[in-house]
């Protein structure tokens, strides 16, 4: 692509579809089982707090007020599910699989969900403390109205990501590899790694603020 035509390029935005849950069977944590698989189910206020849920898959489901305190959701799937109002001050979701998820007004502590594929997510009024998506792929996944404390996403591979109205106390951008990820709607503290920007989009006054940092990155001495 040449100069022009890259200035030219409109950044491509996720590509999400609204979820459609069927009609769900009430269900009991009891029920939920390592390797597993669970369709159709809708838990409600359940307490999954320390359950071995490795490798479980979880099709057309709905959580609703679940809490999920030091849950393990390594190698899990969650496919065409909704989780809603999730509580989660430790939750360990490494190498899962997320497809054409909805998370919405949840309150996540620490959210360990490296080396992960997450792809047509929509993310929703939620708070972390802390998301580790380190070696993660991300596909059409957008974040809305989130509050991150730390936010890292060293050596993602990440395509038509986009933030609307959130904010990240700090990013971590090591050897991340972005193509259409939008930046313009994230409101950033602390960025580390600025190489591993290329690819974002930020607007005019996001440029003009890290100038300084920009600066400090490639050497520049700026003087009055």
């Amino acid at each position: 692509m040449s100069p022009i035509a890259r200035r030219n390029a409109t950044t491509k935005k996720p590509v999400l579809s609204r979820l459609i849950l069927p009609d769900l069977e009430p269900a009991d944590a009891d029920q939920l089982e390592a390797h597993d698989s669970h369709e159709g189910l809708r838990l409600e206020g359940a307490d999954l707090s320390g359950l071995d849920l490795t490798g479980a898959t979880f099709t057309e489901c709905e959580l609703v007020g679940v809490t999920a305190h030091t849950t393990t959701l390594t190698h899990a799937r969650l496919i065409e599910t909704r989780l809603e109002r999730l509580n989660a001050p430790v939750l360990d979701a490494t190498r899962s699989t997320w497809r054409d998820v909805e998370l919405s007004g949840s309150r996540l502590g620490a959210l360990d969900i490296y080396d992960a594929e997450i792809r047509s997510t929509r993310i929703v009024g939620s708070k972390f403390d802390w998301i580790n998506l380190r070696s993660s792929t991300l596909e059409d996944v957008l974040f809305e109205d989130c509050t991150i404390d730390e936010l890292d996403l060293a050596g993602v591979t990440a395509t038509r990501v986009a933030f609307v109205n959130c904010r990240a106390s700090s990013v971590a951008l090591a050897h991340a590899r972005l193509k259409d990820v939008d930046l313009r709607g994230l409101e950033m503290g602390a960025i580390s790694n600025l190489e591993g920007m290329s690819g974002a989009t930020l607007d005019a006054q996001q440029v003009t603020e890290m100038a300084p940092a920009f600066a400090s990155h490639l050497g520049i001495r700026v003087e009055g």
